[in-house]
């Protein structure tokens, strides 16, 4: 019998906090430069956090309710690092350079996730 090359069924858990955090980042870089004033709704990139570190939360959950569970939890404990910085945040300031590089530190994290909900979990 041929086996299936599956991936984790939580791989659009993992593309949307990729994706949340991205959106985020290019927010935040986009208002750091003065491309783009948000002043009048400043509130956006909060928002865009709140989604990053919930749709992060539910990517990790995978790790115990997902299929194939070896590469639903290979997956999760790649992304498990990138909350510590997501949690450190919001207790930084927004003035200094910690800001960026904090949050900066989350994205190695985010994409490893990514890449190994993607991959096939029938390797031996």
């Amino acid at each position: 019998m041929a086996h299936r090359r599956t991936r984790t069924n939580a791989a659009p858990l993992f593309v949307a906090a990729t994706l949340a955090y991205g959106a985020n980042a290019a927010l935040g870089t986009a208002v750091a430069t003065k491309t783009i004033d948000t002043s009048g709704y400043r509130w956006l990139h909060h928002a865009l956090y709140i989604v990053t570190c919930l749709t992060t939360a539910a990517a990790l959950s995978s790790a115990f309710w997902a299929r194939p569970k070896a590469a639903s939890r290979r997956a999760a404990a790649s992304l498990a690092p990138a909350v510590v910085p997501l949690a450190a945040i919001p207790y930084l300031g927004t003035r200094t350079r910690r800001h960026p590089l904090t949050a900066l530190a989350a994205a190695p994290f985010l994409v490893a996730g990514l890449v190994c909900s993607r991959m096939p979990s029938d390797r031996k």
